[in-house]
């Protein structure tokens, strides 16, 4: 029950006169955070990232549920969601902000639109702003968006214990991407 109100109230959040929305909530949320004196993956992948976008007014939001990310083995997954995350505490994540130049995307023709994305990531508790590099893809109808960047774990006051301190990134590639449909 609180998914479907989480939902509505994400896709009814972006202003009622937009003609335009996209939405999706089976987007791809990956990170990537291997140190260089590891010899394991140190990687998650999150297939439930909810997103709406207004491609009228490049209005756009998105979010994640901390607990969804998946790690290739248990004990990784325990101490990101308990020790650094602390998922309980601060159960999703979420961006919002604007593409900065929408008007360069015509979802109308086929072809990749690269776009600037510029708003405000709250990960464990903390908002910074962030803008980065995006794309839009158009094929057949369908709209993809795309981004990678890469944020740093002390802005977000996420603490890595001195022991692996050498065995995890202290910056985090992030890797999204997004099937829309039109609503």
């Amino acid at each position: 029950m609180k998914r479907i109100l989480f939902i509505i109230a994400l896709a009814t959040s972006i202003s009622a006169s937009a003609q335009e929305r996209y939405f999706t909530r089976g987007a791809s949320v990956s990170f990537f955070a291997d140190g260089s004196n590891t010899p394991e993956k140190i990687e998650a992948h999150n297939g439930q990232g909810t997103s709406v976008f207004d491609a009228k007014t490049g209005q756009f939001e998105f979010a994640v549920l901390m607990k969804a990310f998946e790690f290739e083995k248990a004990l990784m997954q325990d101490h990101f969601h308990e020790n650094y995350v602390e998922s309980e505490k601060y159960p999703k994540s979420t961006f919002k902000g604007n593409v900065v130049d929408m008007s360069k995307v015509d979802l109308s023709k086929d072809g990749a639109y690269p776009v600037k994305v510029k708003g405000n990531l709250t990960l464990h508790g903390v908002t910074k702003e962030v803008l980065t590099d995006a794309v839009f893809t158009v094929k057949g109808g369908k709209v993809n968006g795309a981004s990678t960047f890469k944020i740093l774990l002390a802005d977000y006051k996420v603490e890595i214990p001195n022991l692996v301190k050498d065995k995890i990134s202290k910056d985090v590639r992030i890797v999204v991407d997004a099937n829309y449909t039109k609503m």
